[in-house]
């Protein structure tokens, strides 16, 4: 299986020196060597941005970014929170993550972050939170210098009354297109093989939460999967699955989509959330479902991860509440007491690799886990709040451990059943029986 690669940051540009320096710039970044076939014309290079500023005055506010080339933008708003997005084709964004996210926020000022990343494929979006309501004047791309491909992209905003945001909203809404899953067509399952779907959480635009040190959930998260998908495959008792490939934006719904049309028999989403008033919590925790939080921090970590479409601009879908009032005393009774024995399997086997927190089994009303059709947890394998955790994280020796200790935790899992999903039938009656208990 191929790695995750993530690019490495370049040092955020803060300032434009000149015109010339940009155009230079884009001269480097943009031409293609020479090849020996001039016959064939170079691949189109995706835009690079190398800066980005927000300059607020009074009531109106200014977000530019500095790219090699100039691209079409598109920009709408959304409510619940109040934010706007610009659409842009693929960005090459070398830019610190964290520029939009550490700036200082004042009083009247209209927005309080912004953040920027690859959507899907061909495309990319910034959104722009706002701290009160606003509507987009202007959005603008012009040349840094006469006859240089750089571009400076421009957006615009203004304070406005809640009406006329209402109706910025309302056209955003008619005139943007649905979102649609921009990933590859899930993997089928190979025969006699159960599939796993890894949800390696976040991506893209979605860098999920940041540490004090600038370590980013989607970059720990992404390579963890990747390690433990390789361990999968080379052991080849189950297939895997992962819901996103390389630092792409995939939303809740779709990656429980890839799960259902891949036939998935467990599907393990993994995170590294952060508590900013709870730097004490640290260790790996297991989630399950459930339709009231374990605890006041079940709560808070589900609250974080369901808000992952939302970081990324995109409209809540429709909750299936009618099919969840048909299915869930059926199925879903079943897969959360599969789900249940999976955690307790996670949590013994995690015990003699790293630490665990010390209350490593929770549950909450978790968005990728609402599924019924096949059991789920949301392993969160430490907390970035905690220095402890991060150095962890960061470690190959821990990540080796801790994928070791996974393997086996899924491994043991279907070890009953090898050679087929997890089903009812499949299972002894003894072990369902002690697992609806806990359920009850």
């Amino acid at each position: 299986m191929k790695s995750t690669l993530y690019p490495r940051l370049a040092r955020p540009v803060a300032r434009v020196c000149s015109a010339a320096f940009f155009g230079a710039l884009a001269a480097v970044l943009v031409a293609a060597p020479a090849t020996a076939n001039e016959a064939e014309p170079p691949a189109p290079a995706v835009p690079v941005a190398v800066s980005a500023r927000l300059v607020e005055a009074g009531k109106t506010a200014r977000l530019t970014f500095d790219l090699s080339s100039p691209v079409e933008a598109r920009a709408f708003a959304l409510a619940d929170p109040d934010r706007i997005v610009i659409d842009i084709p693929e960005v090459n964004f070398q830019i610190d993550p964290a520029a939009g996210r550490s700036r200082a926020h004042a009083a009247g000022d209209l927005v309080k972050t912004f953040r920027f990343g690859l959507l899907g494929h061909g495309k990319s979006r910034i959104v722009v939170d706002l701290a009160g309501q606003a509507r987009v004047d202007r959005v603008f791309v012009r040349p840094l210098a006469a006859g240089a491909d750089a571009a400076r992209l421009e957006i615009d905003l203004s304070a406005c009354d809640a009406a006329v945001f209402a109706e910025a909203v309302k056209a955003g809404e008619a005139a943007a297109p649905a979102e649609a899953a921009q990933n590859p067509a899930p993997q089928t399952a190979s025969a006699g093989l159960p599939v796993v779907v890894l949800d390696p959480g976040h991506g893209g635009i979605d860098g999920g939460a940041t540490a004090p040190g600038g370590e980013v959930e989607k970059k720990i998260v992404g390579e963890f999967t990747d390690a433990l998908a390789r361990k999968l495959e080379k052991r080849k008792k189950v297939k895997v699955v992962l819901t996103r490939h390389g630092d792409e934006f995939v939303s809740l719904g779709d990656r429980v989509k890839i799960a259902r049309e891949a036939n998935a028999a467990l599907l393990i989403s993994i995170h590294a959330d952060t508590l900013v008033d709870a730097a004490d919590v640290s260790g790996a925790t297991v989630y399950t479902l459930a339709d009231r939080a374990s605890d006041a921090l079940a709560a808070r970590v589900a609250e974080s991860e369901n808000a992952a479409d939302k970081a990324a601009g995109v409209k809540d879908s429709a909750d299936d509440a009618g099919l969840a009032d048909i299915l869930f005393d059926l199925k879903r009774r079943e897969t959360r007491a599969y789900a249940h024995l999976f955690s307790r399997g996670v949590v013994r086997e995690w015990r003699g690799a790293g630490r665990l927190n010390r209350n490593p089994e929770r549950s909450a009303g978790f968005v990728v886990l609402k599924a019924p059709d096949f059991p789920s947890v949301l392993i969160e394998l430490g907390y970035l709040s905690s220095k402890k955790d991060v150095k962890s994280m960061n470690s190959p020796d821990w990540r080796d451990k801790a994928t070791d200790a996974l393997a086996s935790a899924i491994e043991r899992f279907f070890q009953p059943r090898v050679g087929a999903p997890a089903r009812e039938s499949d299972a002894p009656a003894e072990p369902v029986a002690k697992a609806a208990e806990i359920v009850h």
